[in-house]
């Protein structure tokens, strides 16, 4: 049987950074030719970052981007490596964009892949299955495309798939079956969300039976503003063995020999019709790829981490690539003892390292001494720029000239903070971390434009029970390799309490979270109504209570900063309801 090295390019692209992802591409392709790779697979949309968004109706942009497909194959034939079949995605259209007055229909934008050979582009496809709920709009974005490309390496029939085209039955697998090819090829750019990768390796199974064929599954790795890409590429056999597996969160080089079939029937340069889809063969020979060397190539198997360990490296990627891609220098954050600032800042500083993190101790009359011992413990802990700077003085000085009094001078301390937090992002660069939680987030629990103020928020996404468990994760973690632990455990055990009145604890406010996140979980993530709340056990005073919060929270959090999502229903991208809005679960 035909032996193909197959070499999965698991790496980080940039939206719109189209010259340095194509210099990814080749960087990358050169790696995969030093190991002897007979093909090269890299990510959906390579070459323009995924998702473009809007870019996509930019008619301009579209243009760059087949344009640096065409010289992305001339240069890489020119580094050599024009023999080394590589298959990249990039933002291809056969038609104006659907939005515009001369839209035609059928055409427009493609989310598509290419095959490059001998420095020219030897095969297309056009992603069939186009996404349209949670953080996908591509519906808005793309046209359908109606054709399996095949193309034949190696005296192998290899078809072309894209992402989606693996999420969903029929369609081009099961039209792969039907045209009796070897392998699937499938580029993804798939993000993040916790267990995740439970679901990909019985989902790719289900389609190599589907098509039956082996399935070299490539994703992509990074963050993309709210998105985290976590990797975890693989190569599965057509009985559903799995070959080789990539690590998670990390750019990675998978190369594994798969055993193929080989072609059954010449080359026929045609077309066939199956399940409404056409099977087109490339219109190229038998493409012979360069020959192996050395020993045979055995990609390993990466065994997946535990859920907080997941997590962990979700916050931590996405954080580095939204500072790191929109080019700041550092990144600042208030601590105040608390677990969510304490969590918040122990990501930054394994995301950029101590000398890119600022923290800033901003006590009020209210601030309690525990508090102000465990920010300055954190600190030492982890080596972060950590400053002082007491707030009291300023909010006496709004007092002095304004008549406030209960909530509004609690806000009016949380407000302070957010200034001086500001003040030092525009002096000094810094971008601002804000640390609230999901939960948080839920029920309106933040002051806007003070502890809510920032440009990114590491834990948007986690709820607070989670948070407690990444704090003890992260600390067992440090001690397992002889580390100090990041996070003070008092931080960790302590009643959670914005300190903004005398005695003030949250649980007098909400219920406590490990009564309220279930609540949350259920109506936010699973769309679970009053009725199936409590059906499910919960108390239906406690339910009320919290689902009125919930509902008239959303102005807050339409204002709120972008940050890491890890769930199946990130707020913003993916849970998207009207700020005006009288509908309540309790009639």
């Amino acid at each position: 049987m035909p032996t193909l090295r197959l070499a999965l390019c698991q790496v980080d692209p940039t939206v719109g950074d189209i010259a340095g992802n194509a210099d990814l591409v080749r960087a990358w392709t050169r790696k995969a030719a030093d190991a002897g790779a007979q093909l090269a697979l890299f990510p959906e949309l390579m070459l323009t970052g995924y998702p473009v968004e809007d870019l996509v109706f930019r008619r301009s942009f579209v243009a760059a981007s087949r344009a640096a497909l065409h010289r992305l194959a001339a240069d890489l034939a020119a580094d050599g490596l024009g023999d080394l079949p590589v298959l990249v995605g990039y933002l291809d259209a056969d038609g104006p964009p659907q939005v515009s007055a001369d839209a035609e229909p059928g055409r427009g934008a493609r989310n598509a892949a290419a095959l490059l050979h001998g420095g020219a582009v030897v095969a297309t496809y056009f992603k069939h299955h186009l996404p349209n709920y949670g953080v996908f709009d591509e519906d808005r974005y793309f046209v359908s495309g109606d054709a399996l490309t095949v193309v034949r390496i190696g005296g192998v029939d290899v078809a072309l798939t894209i992402c989606e085209d693996l999420w969903q039955a029929g369609g081009p697998f099961a039209v792969a079956r039907h045209a009796g090819v070897g392998l699937v090829l499938n580029i993804n750019g798939s993000p993040y969300e916790l267990n995740k990768d439970d679901i990909r390796l019985p989902l790719v199974r289900r389609r190599a039976a589907e098509a039956g064929a082996a399935i070299a599954y490539v994703n992509m790795v990074g963050g993309q503003d709210e998105l985290v890409y976590d990797g975890d590429s693989m190569i599965v056999s057509a009985d559903g063995t799995l070959l080789a597996r990539a690590p998670q969160f990390v750019e990675y080089l998978l190369v594994h020999d798969v055993e193929l079939p080989p072609a059954k029937e010449p080359v026929d340069h045609g077309e066939e019709l199956s399940d409404g889809m056409r099977v087109v063969r490339a219109d190229v020979s038998d493409i012979v790829p360069p020959a192996r060397t050395g020993e045979p190539a055995v990609g390993g198997i990466i065994e997946p981490v535990a859920d907080e360990a997941e997590v962990w490296q979700a916050l931590v990627l996405g954080l580095r690539d939204y500072v790191n891609k929109n080019r700041f220098p550092s990144v600042v954050l208030g601590l105040s003892g608390g677990i969510d600032s304490a969590v918040s800042a122990a990501i930054a500083v394994d995301a950029l390292g101590p000398d890119r993190v600022v923290g800033v101790s901003l006590p009020s009359q209210h601030s309690s001494e525990h508090s102000r011992a465990d920010a300055e413990e954190l600190a030492k802990r982890t080596g972060l720029d950590y400053r002082i700077q007491p707030i009291q003085p300023m909010v006496d000085a709004f007092l002095a000239n304004m008549s406030l009094s209960g909530l509004a001078v609690e806000n009016l301390q949380a407000r302070v903070r957010g200034v001086v937090l500001m003040a030092l992002s525009n002096q000094e660069g810094h971008l601002v971390l804000t640390t609230g939680n999901k939960s948080e987030l839920a029920v309106g629990y933040s002051t806007l434009y003070g502890d809510s103020v920032g440009g990114y928020n590491p834990v948007k996404d986690v709820w607070k029970t989670l948070i407690w468990r990444l704090a003890r994760w992260r600390n067992a973690d440090a001690e397992r390799r002889g580390e100090t632990p990041p996070i003070p455990e008092s931080s960790i055990g302590k009643p959670p309490s914005a300190e903004l009145s005398p005695g003030q604890l949250d649980s007098d406010t909400l219920p406590e979270y490990d009564v309220l996140d279930p609540i949350l979980i259920g109506y936010v993530d699973g769309d679970l109504g009053r009725d199936g709340l409590v059906e499910s056990g919960h108390d239906p005073a406690i339910v009320d209570k919290v689902l009125r919060m919930v509902d008239t929270a959303e102005y807050k959090r339409r204002q709120s900063a972008p940050g890491t999502k890890i769930s199946i229903k990130a707020f913003g991208r993916d849970r998207r309801l009207p700020i005006t809005n009288r509908w309540r679960e309790d009639g």
